[in-house]
């Protein structure tokens, strides 16, 4: 009783009690408060369901699923998985064509939580998905993990210009609507780890060239920064922006006279553990060390050490012989390797980002909205008053001219080109624009910031400054910013519209629903989901026969345009032909042609690949009169076009106004009059026209005109005739699956 009087004694003293200071209490919390803001912001999609969003988080959950059912080596891991479910009858060799970065950091966190007895299905349901802990898993991830980036940048930050800057940076990349896009309920993809990946890597580079710090402790930052820049290329095709982007940084460093032994050190132990760590997976191999993109690193790194030998070197004549030797061994090593062939060239995908006229010569890279150009308009819409600071931000960043302030200069220029070259890279440029937002904020506000506290000095030679510069109008120019912050996180920046104004991006992006809660249509459904394609996919799964295992067996077989093969794949656990990852270029061609062909040739081609069933989605418009029609709301009515341009066909020939319609400006006054449409019997003729027509024939009227030769309904997402529109909109998704039946004899 004694001892734990003492004890008890001991812990009420006050040297046992932590002590906290005032400030540092109040830094905590704010950065609780921001990261708290953050997550609720990414949950907001959960009005909605619970569902991961978009087609590639699907991908991505399969992967998980197979590492926490499988693990990741021996001979059923995920490191042997031939997956014969996709791309069929070849099968999809899932390590030779995917990162494993992301399923694997879903996996383990999902084990480690699971031995800790955290349960991730808290009611019991019939919903395949939802009674799944993985896919629950899968679909908070990405708010988990948005969460803890905006951590990391309250850190950054911090290094670039002190705390105001840091807490004002996590904050507005907590609020960036481009990001939140990215990291929402559901977006289970590769960006989610993406952005963490490439911010705690700049935070531990910069930190491991600092020359304040021990050596020991730079060391200790190189190798954390390798690993981090190795898991970030093990989990991104991004990963090769920072690469370069460092390299570019070290040359920078040399330009300007700061080279260092710390530089050198840090730059070769970073490179080394990431390099090593990017050629250990099979989809990069050793082939990732010869891509021409990572050249830059060797160049950078065989000019730290000439400028190590020029440093350690007095004699001039050595200096020349030793350089000599490199510059020899250097050009004759890439000579070497060129003439052999094993240097690589840039992919399509990047090599249209630094020129975005060759996207113009690949159909399937141009068919994909994402890679598409960004609008100028587009930086003003997502990030708000940051438009004008960062501009200002990269004035102070240049003036400042520490490591890190340069670093973020070489980031910010070359990410607002990369992000205008293609509108999926504006994820890249959110956190650069919220360092440079904050740093340039902070610096404009400082001198009214201080004068307000500053206590005012009977000086004469201050007088008339204070005259035209006094509390009032300090605290006059801090409301002013206020009110500009107001613009962009709370009335919006298109306020001007008027009532067309829709408010601030933020909300417009965390309220948007998951891409299958809004059954695939470019409309927004209110007050609840549109479950066609959940239905259908789930009729799939409980009434289709199984797909086979292997090649050649019985089963259900999918044939759909690519779009779809993931939700297919992972929701209605069948097989299919195609997926959205598209690296079977030929077979997408060949879906393409099939579509576009006639009923006769189309069952020819599907009779290559033992298809038993073809899904088609279309949708419908109601117009003022209560009429259904056409509804051109992202259903296979508006990609025909692709489907006809991707193998090379003249797709004019299938309709010059849209599938199976010509219009002819009889009138010439350019405007579309009913008269002056006709029909297009190539295109009206075609078997996706047929699909679709028949089945909104069907749903609206009860029977169609048309007869199908080799298609029988399966099943159709609405009911005959009385189709039902999203909530809250004039739009009706169609998901129809049919039933092939090929020719006996």
């Amino acid at each position: 009783m004694r001892k734990a009087g003492n004890i008890i004694a001991s812990l009420k003293s006050q040297a046992m009690r932590p002590k906290v200071s005032h400030s540092s209490l109040i830094k905590c919390t704010l950065v609780l408060l921001i990261l708290v803001i953050a997550f609720c912001v990414r949950l907001l999609p959960v009005r909605w369901g619970y569902y991961l969003s978009e087609f590639d988080p699907y991908y991505q959950y399969r992967q998980t699923k197979y590492i926490v059912e499988n693990g990741l080596l021996g001979e059923n891991g995920w490191i042997s998985w031939h997956d014969y479910m996709s791309w069929y009858p070849w099968g999809n060799e899932i390590p030779y064509h995917s990162y494993p970065g992301l399923p694997i950091t879903a996996a383990a966190l999902y084990l480690i939580l699971d031995a800790l007895g955290v349960s991730f299905v808290p009611n019991p349901t019939l919903d395949p998905l939802l009674s799944d802990p993985v896919y629950n898993l899968c679909v908070i991830f990405p708010a988990i993990m948005g969460t803890i980036t905006c951590l990391v940048m309250y850190f950054l930050g911090r290094d670039l210009g002190g705390e105001a800057v840091g807490m004002l940076a996590a904050l507005f990349l907590a609020l960036d609507s481009a990001y939140i896009g990215r990291t929402a309920l559901g977006f289970f993809d590769d960006e989610t780890v993406g952005i963490f990946g490439i911010l705690i890597f700049i935070l531990l580079f910069l930190r491991s060239i600092d020359g304040n710090k021990p050596l020991k402790t730079g060391l200790f930052y190189a190798i954390t920064a390798g690993m981090s820049l190795g898991y970030l290329a093990i989990s991104w095709g991004a990963s090769k922006y920072p690469i370069v982007m460092t390299a570019l940084f070290a040359l920078v460093l040399l330009i300007t006279g700061r080279y260092s032994l710390r530089l050198l050190m840090s730059y070769g132990v970073t490179f080394l553990l990431a390099l090593s760590m990017a050629a250990s997976i099979p989809y990069l191999g050793t082939r990732f060390l010869l891509g021409i993109e990572i050249l830059p690193v060797y160049g950078a790194f065989f000019l730290l050490i000439v400028a190590e030998i020029n440093r350690r070197t007095r004699a001039s004549g050595r200096k020349l012989i030793y350089i000599t030797i490199l510059l020899g061994l250097a050009a004759a090593s890439v000579s070497l390797l060129w003439s052999m062939g094993m240097i690589k060239g840039l992919g399509t995908k990047f090599l249209s980002v630094l020129n975005p006229f060759v996207r113009f010569e690949n159909p399937l890279v141009e068919s994909v909205a994402e890679h598409r150009p960004s609008a100028w308009g587009t930086f003003y819409y997502n990030f708000g008053l940051g438009v004008f600071f960062v501009p200002v931000g990269l004035f102070f960043a240049t003036m400042m001219a520490t490591n890190p302030s340069l670093f973020m200069v070489i980031y910010g220029l070359t990410s607002v080109f990369f992000a205008s070259s293609m509108i999926r890279l504006n994820i890249i440029v959110s956190p650069v624009v919220s360092l440079l937002w904050a740093l340039g904020l902070v610096r404009v506000l400082r001198p009214f910031m201080l004068f307000l506290r500053e206590t005012p000095q009977p000086s004469r030679r201050k007088t008339r400054f204070r005259r035209v510069l006094g509390r009032e109008t300090a605290a006059g120019i801090l409301m002013m910013t206020l009110i500009l912050f107001a613009l962009t996180f709370v009335i919006g920046t298109d306020f001007v519209a008027g009532p067309r104004a829709e408010g601030p991006r933020v909300f417009i992006q965390a309220f948007s629903p998951t891409t299958i809660a809004s059954a695939g249509m470019s409309v927004q459904p209110s007050g609840g989901a549109a479950r066609d394609w959940i239905d259908t996919l789930i009729w799939m799964r409980e009434n289709l026969p199984p797909s086979p295992s292997t090649p050649g067996e019985p089963g259900t077989v999918v044939a759909s345009w690519w779009d779809y093969g993931y939700w297919i794949t992972a929701i209605a656990n069948r097989t299919t032909l195609a997926d959205n990852g598209t690296w079977n270029s030929s077979q997408i061609k060949q879906i393409g042609r099939m579509f576009m062909s006639n009923e006769t040739e189309a069952i020819e081609i599907l009779r290559k690949y033992d298809v038993t069933h073809v899904v088609v989605f279309t949708t419908l418009a109601m117009d003022q009169y209560g009429r259904w029609g056409v509804g051109m709301a992202g259903g296979d009515e508006g990609k025909w076009e692709w489907m006809a341009r991707i193998p090379g066909l003249d797709h004019d020939s299938f309709g010059n106004y849209t599938l199976g319609i010509d219009w002819m400006d009889s009138s010439e006054d350019g405007r579309v009059d009913d008269a002056e449409l006709m029909v297009n019997s190539k295109g009206a003729n075609t078997t996706l026209y047929r699909l679709m027509t028949y089945a909104r024939e069907t749903t609206v009227q009860g029977y169609s005109n048309i007869q199908l030769e080799r298609f029988e309904e399966a099943y159709f997402s609405q009911d005959r005739g009385s189709p039902s529109a999203a909530p809250g909109t004039q739009y009706a998704a169609l998901v129809c699956v049919y039933k092939v039946n090929y020719p006996t004899g």
